[in-house]
């Protein structure tokens, strides 16, 4: 694959939607992301994840050094990432600009992969989420979201939970809202992070094609 960016140090891609992040179990999940990288980046090294349905923004090191910053920038929360979303209804605008969805997730282990919200065992989970528009039917909302925490299927599960779930969403939407899209809308689009050997602010845009 072609990165969107490339250096001695880090990697940074724009992964479409049905491509697993990294391989799965069996032979038909081994096609992936890291895989295409690897096999031209020998030394890349995955350092987050984005769902196989999910497109947009990753970044891979390049060695175990820069591997192990980026991670502890990651789990420090300093890096920001931005989604778009296309959500099933008219989403009424938060007050003031940028809304919150802060909702516990824990996994549904009878039911996984899926994740449940579980105001006892669930752990923290913060979603900001601001209204774009509506898209060309008018009927569905455009939404600009920020995950504070990185939980699995944070963003999917916190806005089926609002009662807006995302477009094409075969694990969350009801059957009628995943009929509206051939695929999950929605795409990683901005990314921002300190660079790990330099210190450089780094900024990664790629526009949502919805």
């Amino acid at each position: 694959m072609k990165p969107i960016y490339v250096d001695d140090t880090l990697l940074v891609f724009d992964k479409p939607s049905g491509l697993l992040a990294v391989p799965g179990r069996g032979a038909d999940k081994q096609d992936c992301l890291s895989a295409r990288v690897q096999a031209r980046y020998s030394d890349a090294l995955i350092v987050h994840r984005l769902d196989m349905a999910t497109s947009g923004l990753m970044v891979m090191a390049r060695g175990a050094v820069a591997q192990r910053e980026l991670s502890k920038a990651f789990a420090a929360r300093e890096v920001k990432k931005r989604y778009i979303a296309v959500v099933a209804g008219r989403l009424q605008a938060p007050v003031k600009n940028w809304g919150s969805i802060d909702l516990p997730i824990i996994a549904d282990w009878p039911n996984r992969p899926l994740r449940i919200i579980d105001h006892i065992h669930g752990k923290p989970s913060l979603t900001r989420w601001r209204v774009l528009g509506n898209d060309e039917t008018g009927l569905n909302t455009r939404v600009e979201l920020e995950p504070v925490t990185g939980r699995s299927h944070q963003l999917r599960v916190h806005l089926r939970e609002l009662g807006h779930p995302i477009l094409g969403d075969a694990l969350y939407a009801p059957p009628d809202v995943q009929a509206l899209s051939g695929r999950l809308l929605l795409h990683a689009w901005s990314l921002r992070f300190a660079h790990p050997l330099t210190g450089e602010a780094m900024a990664f845009e790629c526009p949502a094609l919805y």
